[in-house]
């Protein structure tokens, strides 16, 4: 396929806001992609050049796609948009236009992204600047907001399962077997070509668990009260809830070529495992719940080949800091500073982590999701030996909801978050689906309080009066994952609060850094039903025209936040509301999707 022909879909994709048009039109670029560059066609169309969990970052600042372009900051500012700048360039100047196919552009991305270096900034100008003027003005205009991220065409890897179902079927038929594929190998790319090459029966058929791929991971749902917990799930294994950052571990004595960052990162500190550098014996790599690379942040697990009695294993954690002097447990606002991608060895000195195990998905080249907890649990008790790094976590295992409950009220008198509570004979079911673990927790132990923290993502802010003015806001809106539209194939955020109060200048301000990146400068709004409507990255953003905020945001930060209860709401989006919000914490650990939903409000609120 030639790049033009790719980018004149992009432009049908852009000027409709219905997520069925979107996907119906994603199927006619399916359909006309051969199968060598289908994946990198699916890439491109969401705007990166590999799958979230092996990133490939651009790492060119505004000022250098502005170097490429020959263009002024104060031109960009006039135009508000890098892809309809360089539109507006092209059409002043004439170059001579040569029609790329997608795998040359994607071949010429890729040279930009991976040069790294002393002069890499000026090859990578250069380079972009000569894809530019080689390009037509539509084709430059999506290079450009590409390299800048900020293609947003308005879906996710969602959409691209149902388009894939849609090319064989002409409806979502097939989406639900896609999305289970999905979640033990979540790489669009590679679903796509192997549904191009063998349909969609053969494809999730033989879909397995690759190393150094991450599983989606299993998530806890909420009910309220132990009883309910016994009475839906049976017996049970209850667990301890860490204040910590989930951590996916994959490790491999067999795939040494595959290489570790965790091995690099000790070559770079002269051995960081020991005094002398020899050749690594094992690799390892983590992930995040968001499916990200996290390898780098965690040097502590080049030392957990001594305590893994396997040639290969992936294990689901939980990872909590402690004082190195007294063994202690350390808050998560210091556990999750380890997320810094500078200083990790001298991070690694001040909190230490360890690894809290709490399942096993795979083993020895076997999968074992389809498993019973029971199962697994015995299969991990023999796999991790007692050690520094890793732990195996203990847990009760209970069919009384008194004794569960005495459970949870120890844990949250030991300083932890409360229980976790898992079907014995539950199997690992990556995503949020189903009843097998559920978590019990309160943030707050008393009355006329929420028992119970919510996460939340920022829609929007508004802008800061008299002292805030300085931090360019003054409030920001968050919302929640209408669920009832979750089950009918749709992805809808709508409003529970305005937050305010109770924050810290300190907090204000770094809050507005990082809504700053990711502020959306020319939203394309839908009025309806007395709300406003924006469409971004596959979510839907539905908030009441009298909320309307000054400044739209992508919805990529995530915050924990406090409440006194949660009411009925004829304002809000979500049909309730939050009475006296306020924020606990960021959660750079969460993205969109792991957010609470309109289910589980009503279900803490008991309304």
């Amino acid at each position: 396929m030639q790049f033009r022909q790719l980018t004149e879909y992009f432009g049908k994709i852009e000027s409709t806001s219905l997520r069925n048009e979107k996907t119906v039109i994603l199927a006619e670029i399916l359909r006309e992609a051969k199968v060598e560059e289908v994946d990198k066609l699916v890439y491109l169309a969401l705007g990166s050049l590999r799958p979230a969990f092996d990133r490939l970052e651009f790492n060119m600042a505004e000022k250098m796609i502005l170097r490429a372009l020959g263009a002024t900051n104060e031109e960009y500012q006039k135009v508000g948009d890098l892809g309809e700048l360089v539109v507006k360039i092209k059409q002043d100047l004439r170059f001579k236009i040569y029609d790329s196919s997608v795998e040359d552009v994607y071949g010429e991305l890729e040279k930009i992204a991976r040069d790294s270096g002393n002069g890499s900034q000026d090859r990578k100008v250069m380079r972009l600047g000569k894809l530019i003027r080689e390009s037509d003005p539509q084709s430059a205009k999506y290079i450009v907001r590409m390299v800048a991220g900020k293609l947003r065409l308005g879906f996710s890897d969602k959409t691209v399962i149902d388009a894939l179902s849609y090319l064989e079927t002409g409806t979502k038929e097939f989406s639900e077997r896609l999305e289970n594929a999905y979640q033990i190998r979540p790489d669009v790319g590679v679903i796509a070509q192997m549904v191009k090459e063998k349909g969609i029966v053969a494809t999730t058929d033989e879909m397995k668990i690759v190393m150094g791929t991450p599983i989606v991971p299993a998530l806890a749902q909420r009910l309220k009260t132990a009883q309910e917990m016994i009475e839906k799930m049976g017996r049970v294994y209850v667990e301890k809830k860490w204040d910590g950052t989930r951590v996916q571990i994959h490790f491999s004595r067999k795939m040494l070529d595959l290489g570790s960052k965790i091995n690099d990162l000790s070559r770079e500190q002269g051995g960081l495992f020991g005094e002398e550098e020899t050749k690594p014996e094992f690799w390892v790599r983590s992930f995040t719940r968001n499916l990200d690379e996290s390898s780098e942040q965690f040097p502590e697990l080049g030392q957990i080949g001594e305590q893994i009695l396997a040639d290969e294993v992936i294990l689901d954690s939980e990872a909590v800091g402690y004082d190195p002097k007294t063994g202690a447990n350390v808050p998560f606002q210091l556990t999750i500073t380890r997320k810094r991608k500078h200083g990790v060895v001298e991070a690694q000195k001040d909190v230490p982590l360890r690894f809290n195990v709490f399942d096993i998905m795979y083993l020895n080249g076997q999968s074992l999701i389809h498993l019973p907890l029971k199962e697994r649990r015995a299969i991990l008790e023999k796999t991790i030996k007692p050690g520094v790094v890793l732990a195996v976590d203990q847990y009760l295992e209970t069919e009384d909801p008194g004794e569960l409950r005495e459970y949870h009220r120890t844990q949250l008198k030991a300083g932890y978050e409360g229980a976790l509570v898992k079907q014995v004979d539950g199997t690992y079911m990556p995503g949020r689906t189903g009843f097998n673990w559920v978590k019990f927790k309160e943030a707050e132990d008393s009355r006329a309080k929420l028992s119970d923290t919510i996460d939340v993502v920022i829609m929007g802010y508004y802008l800061g009066k008299g002292k805030r003015s300085e931090f360019a806001l003054g409030a920001f809106l968050v919302g929640i994952l209408d669920s009832r539209r979750e089950e009918r194939g749709e992805s809808r955020i709508v409003t529970v609060a305005k937050v305010g109060t109770g924050i810290t200048d300190l907090v204000f301000g770094e809050l507005g850094e990082r809504l700053k990146s990711i502020k959306i400068l020319n939203p394309k709004l839908q009025n309806l039903n007395k709300s406003t409507i924006l469409n971004c990255n596959d979510q839907t953003m539905v908030v009441p025209e009298t909320l309307t905020p000054d400044v739209w945001v992508e919805p990529k930060v995530v915050v924990e936040v406090a409440a006194d209860e949660i009411t009925v709401s004829p304002t809000h989006t979500a049909g309730y509301a939050l009475r006296f919000p306020r924020l606990v914490k960021f959660r750079d650990d969460k993205n969109v999707e792991n957010i609470t939903t309109l289910d589980e409000i009503v279900a803490m609120g008991s309304i």
